[in-house]
């Protein structure tokens, strides 16, 4: 039988959620940090240990079959990849900033300026595509502290929560890339049968993530007001309770929808609402 191989971020921001993920998915596998390799002990897979940079061409190239990555890599490395599921984690924002004091206030005013970054192709596509003209300078590291050092007017860098551009004196004024983190296969192999097993595993993962078992009581006079506030992940169940005239009523609400929800469905009758997070949905 293959042996599947998946690569993900030795160390770094994606790390520790892309562990988290595969462990949910009820992997097992141990002494990841000690090691480039693991063998996962109950399905057939291995997790490479990799600087993120390196993960898109690995799996572009065969070395492995899966990959999680951010997209900004994957869009810096331009390589032939599939996307097969986006992960939730992750999220940033490679933006444009520069000096609070600075005189550039809009896209154009970078034209003629010199633009520090560890992300080239990104950038010069977005200053292609709107017909600027500027020197794009390569920094691997630290990019926040070269407009303070003199080497550059500007940067282009990822920005989660805003903190270390403000503590450098950085204010982001144009947003070009929005990344998260994205499970990657490559290219013909999304069909073979463990890689189908695996994404299904992913996005049971992900579904119960997004969504809250709900259990409450009602009369059942309030019971159809309620069912239609309730779509389940087919429709609610109903169970009569030992009270005559009410109801338990067992249900799945999205997190996004989840507050809003629940007033309406006090509005309408509902008591005793019980609120239990899910650890898979298997559709």
């Amino acid at each position: 039988m293959k042996t599947l191989k998946i690569a993900i971020q030795k160390s770094g921001r994606l790390n520790e959620k892309s562990v988290e993920l595969l462990k949910n998915c009820g992997l097992s596998f141990e002494n990841y940090k000690s090691s480039l390799i693991s063998t996962v002990s109950n399905f057939p897979l291995e997790i490479l240990f990799l600087r993120d940079d390196d993960i898109p061409e690995y799996v572009q190239d065969g070395i492995a079959d899966l990959g999680i990555v951010g997209e900004n890599v994957i869009s810096e490395t331009e390589v032939d990849v599939n996307y097969l599921q986006k992960l939730g984690f992750g999220k940033c924002t490679l933006k444009l900033a520069v000096q609070n004091n600075s005189d550039i206030q809009n896209i154009q005013d970078l034209n003629g300026k010199a633009i520090a970054t560890s992300y080239p192709v990104i950038l010069k596509k977005f200053l292609d595509k709107n017909s600027i003209t500027a020197d794009i300078r390569t920094i691997s590291g630290s990019v926040e502290i070269s407009p303070g050092l003199g080497l550059s007017d500007a940067i282009f860098d990822i920005v989660s929560t805003g903190g270390t551009l403000k503590s450098n004196g950085l204010k982001p004024f144009a947003d070009v890339l929005s990344s998260e983190a994205i499970l990657i296969g490559r290219k013909g192999e999304e069909s073979h049968p463990l890689i189908v097993e695996l994404i299904q595993r992913v996005q049971s993962v992900l579904r119960a993530k997004e969504t809250k078992y709900v259990v409450l009581n009602a009369e059942a006079k309030n019971l159809d007001q309620i069912v239609k506030l309730l779509p389940g992940v087919k429709s609610p169940t109903v169970v009569p309770l030992a009270e005559e005239g009410w109801l338990a009523v067992h249900t799945v609400i999205s997190e996004r929808d989840f507050w809003e929800k629940i007033s309406l469905l006090k509005s309408a009758g509902a008591q005793g609402i019980v609120v239990m997070p899910i650890e898979k949905i298997i559709l």
